[in-house]
């Protein structure tokens, strides 16, 4: 394992343009629930009861109590040294990018500055009807289902994430794409890698020879792909990547 990671650290030195995509399983470290696992959120909940367009026109007052519910969860958390290694990479690397399907805010927290968010952000909501964004990190919006305050509009507002059925943020997916067909290294962290578009990603950078090293507790739909699959917690692991480069 320790020859792998010292192999992984000097791909990563070497390396010009560096992409790091990021799953449910980074934030697993930190406490907060996945989906997918056994015991994890959608064992209680169906995801058509919150989690798509149709739920939020039948039921929008139960969409938000919700998601008011996951995000109380999400505050009482903190970035991992996961999160704060990525956000290192960030800093010292001039061509980086993060890619995360991740809403809950903790590679920002950690000082990430380069972060296209796929699937959005649980912190943010805006108006169906105008547009305006609210930032919801630090104060909620008022009402059962709140309205827009901007300019008299009183639009609905709904979070900003990406719901079951609804297509990604073509601007977030297109540069995204771009920047993993173009990377020498790409660093896959707590994904399943089952979730698509998003998934698509560390192939695109395989098919430009890129490096592709993962971290995961189990190997994934990516693991095939990968030069490096180094097997544990992200949180032990990715610090371990940058020791020779601080």
């Amino acid at each position: 394992m320790q020859d792998k990671i010292k192999k992984a650290r000097d791909a990563i030195q070497k390396a010009c343009k560096i992409m790091v995509f990021t799953g449910a399983g980074i934030s697993r470290e930190s406490g907060v629930p996945t989906f997918r696992e056994a015991g994890g959120l959608w064992d209680k909940f169906k995801v058509e009861d919150f989690a798509t367009p149709e739920a939020f026109q039948q039921r929008p007052k139960e969409v938000w109590e919700w998601y008011r519910f996951r995000r109380n969860l999400m505050r009482k958390v903190k970035p991992n040294p996961a999160h704060y290694a990525v956000a290192e990479l960030d800093e010292r690397h001039d061509d980086f990018l993060l890619a995360t399907q991740n809403i809950d805010n903790l590679h920002q927290i950690a000082g990430a500055k380069r972060v296209m968010e796929l699937h959005g952000n649980i912190f943010r909501s805006y108006c169906m009807k105008c547009g305006y964004e609210a930032d919801e990190s630090v104060s909620e919006l008022t009402g059962e289902v709140p309205s827009c305050t901007r300019d008299d509009c009183s639009g609905v507002m709904r979070p900003k994430v990406v719901w079951f059925g609804e297509q990604l943020d073509p601007d977030v997916l297109e540069q995204s794409f771009r920047f993993a067909a173009q990377a020498d290294c790409c660093i896959v962290i707590g994904t399943s890698g089952l979730v698509y578009p998003a998934a698509q990603l560390p192939f695109l950078a395989r098919r430009n020879d890129a490096c592709v090293i993962e971290i995961n507790p189990e190997p994934s739909a990516i693991t095939p792909i990968t030069d490096y699959f180094l097997q544990g917690p992200a949180g032990e692991i990715m610090p371990q990547l940058l020791e020779e480069t601080r």
